[in-house]
């Protein structure tokens, strides 16, 4: 055995003291964490749900789905090479028939002027008067024929153009319904939206406080830590020299240290 001395540095007593009851502070505050705690902060109850809003936004978007199909069906109807007869006008015959009645008659009063210029000239009843007649009933019957086919074309173009015009209203109709229904939805989302981000911020500040409640006595073992530190720097330990008691080399191990060195100083030599 060999005395030897050794020199240590120790805080002072009440540093020392202050950090063994930091260590045991720190020790109880992390042994202290459950599951059962951390199922307190962290989890769904922190997630805010949709707001009614918005769950009325989600009715009516699924609800309207399709809203636009009735108007695109009367749209459909409306085109096609027949869709015009749905339009024509109910008294569109009365109106031909009147009218070509009206024309009959103004026609047969210009038969006697033929015969009155006839028996002027002379040839009342004869051959030419025949050929007047004719040439004049011949272009009476075409005047009467194109008169109820300007009536009828009138009739088609006017049934075309509500059928065209019944098929810009129903498209107009179809792409309003969608367009209404797109902005009461965004209005009730965007509102609901806000409403939602209140509560999750409500619902976050209520996780931070417990965060902070289930972290303090960690935060505060901290705290008295980072003072315990401090005084440490403010406060040089005491050196203490001391003996210590030491087993001296054993004969095998000096044997070897002796030959070692022989052998060193052998090769040196040579």
């Amino acid at each position: 055995m060999a005395d030897v001395t050794q020199t240590q540095v120790i805080p002072a007593p009440f540093i020392e003291a202050a950090g063994k009851t930091y260590l045991s502070d720190l020790a109880s505050a992390v042994g202290g964490y459950k599951e059962a705690d951390l199922s307190k902060i962290y989890g769904s109850q922190f997630v805010a749900g949709l707001d009614p809003l918005q769950l009325e936004a989600i009715k009516q978007q699924t609800a309207g789905i399709g809203a636009y199909k009735p108007y695109l069906a009367a749209a459909e109807a409306a085109t096609g090479p027949e869709a015009y007869k749905a339009y024509m006008s109910p008294y569109q015959q009365d109106v031909i028939q009147q009218t070509l009645q009206e024309y009959d008659i103004q026609a047969q009063k210009g038969l006697p002027g033929i015969g009155a210029r006839a028996a002027q000239m002379g040839a009342f009843g004869g051959a030419r008067q025949g050929v007047q007649e004719a040439e004049y009933g011949s272009q009476s019957a075409r005047n009467r024929a194109a008169l109820q086919a300007q009536m009828l074309q009138q009739g088609f173009q006017q049934a075309q153009q509500a059928a065209a015009q019944q098929y810009g209203q129903q498209m107009g109709l179809a792409t309003g319904v969608q367009s209404m229904l797109g902005k009461d939805v965004a209005g009730l989302s965007t509102l609901g939206a806000g409403v939602q981000a209140q509560k999750q911020a409500e619902l976050l500040a209520e996780q931070q406080k417990l965060q902070a409640m289930l972290m303090q006595p960690i935060t505060a073992a901290e705290t008295y830590g980072g003072g315990v530190a401090s005084m440490i720097a403010g406060y040089p330990g005491k050196s203490i020299t001391e003996a210590v008691n030491r087993p001296g080399p054993s004969p095998v191990s000096t044997a070897l240290g002796i030959g070692s060195t022989l052998a060193g100083i052998y090769g040196a030599l040579r």
